[in-house]
């Protein structure tokens, strides 16, 4: 049976790393980035709600077809309402897949340092992406908007998983995430 796993949770909580690190380890699994998809939409900064609906719509196309193939699917994805991950619960029914739902769940100051010191070093085109999104919002404090609405997503989704995250200790939380995997194969 096929995977349809949703890594979500703050940005810069170590969604990516941790669905790159799970994809390694099987044969033909896919990392679906919705932040990847979103950026390949002409002009998506300039309309990025729709954007991201457009995105949201593209990937739950690509889940579809690599689950009824039979792969494995990891979304890192920060998510602060509950319609995208519903759409995601429906199409593991559909796909006779097992759905994982996964927050991970770190303090806000610490994500808020975690998301300063990865602006500060913005290696990858996702992260730069990320961080124009925040600067062009017009919340005053949008990364705490983000939390506050993860904060509050989390507590209507008693079936996520829960993985604290202790910065810097990627390896811990990987074998976390990979034990919760496990539980629900």
């Amino acid at each position: 049976m096929s995977l349809l796993v949703l890594l979500n949770g703050p940005p810069a909580s170590g969604k990516s790393t941790i669905a790159e690190h799970l994809v390694a380890t099987r044969p033909l699994a896919l990392r679906l980035d919705i932040d990847v998809v979103r950026s390949l939409l002409g002009g998506w900064l300039e309309r990025p709600g729709d954007a991201g609906l457009a995105a949201r719509a593209l990937a739950i196309a690509m889940a579809r077809t690599h689950l009824h193939a039979g792969h494995d699917v990891f979304i890192p994805q920060f998510l602060g309402r509950p319609e995208f991950i519903d759409e995601l619960a429906l199409l593991a029914i559909e796909a006779e897949a097992t759905f994982v739902e996964i927050a991970l769940v770190l303090e806000r100051e610490a994500a808020r340092a975690a998301f300063g010191e990865r602006t500060a070093d913005a290696h990858d085109q996702t992260h730069r992406d990320a961080a124009a999104l925040v600067e062009r919002s017009p919340d005053d404090d949008p990364l705490g908007e983000m939390f506050d609405r993860f904060e509050a997503l989390l507590d209507q989704r008693p079936n996520a998983r829960r993985v604290e995250v202790v910065r810097g200790e990627i390896d811990d939380t990987l074998r976390r995430v990979e034990q919760l995997i496990l539980q629900d194969r």
